[in-house]
């Protein structure tokens, strides 16, 4: 079983996303018993919340559903329950790698490690418009179907 974290800061607006695209895609292969997908904030901020609107709504108008996802925060036990944490930016790499414990064995990268367009940061939309949510849709479904290719070769 493969398990993919996807992390960003607060975990409602980019993880969500990326777990939601990698949800549906990995359904639509009929994976679900082979890869499993999560996703968490290095913040606390939202805890307990759901997705952002805007979030939910991009999603929704591209045929992928957020539904029952609510923030988390990274925790400890995170860098040994999953195979892969993938973060959303530099930032988030930086944060993951001050919380992780010794000896931690995830895979920790950037989701625009797979993008076929180019690597970088997905950057956080929360404070523009409905506009940057399309862009990091897009970014991230990119890279979502990139990385699942690598993860059934």
């Amino acid at each position: 079983m493969e398990r993919v974290l996807f992390v960003c800061l607060g975990n409602i607006c980019r993880s969500p996303l990326a777990e939601g695209v990698m949800r549906h895609l990995v359904a639509e292969r009929g994976l679900q018993d082979e890869i499993e997908v999560d996703s968490a904030g290095t913040g606390a901020w939202h805890v307990g919340e759901r997705p952002d609107a805007r979030s939910i709504e991009v999603a929704a108008r591209n045929g992928v559903s957020l539904v029952g996802q609510s923030a988390r925060k990274v925790c400890p036990a995170d860098f040994r329950d999953f195979s892969r944490i993938v973060a959303m930016d530099a930032s988030n790499i930086r944060d993951l790698r001050t919380v992780a414990p010794t000896g931690a064995a995830a895979d920790l990268r950037l989701l625009r490690d797979f993008d076929p367009e180019g690597g970088g940061d997905v950057p956080d939309p929360y404070y523009g418009g409905g506009d940057g949510f399309a862009e990091v849709y897009a970014m991230v479904d990119r890279s979502c179907r990139a990385l699942l290719d690598e993860l059934v070769s």
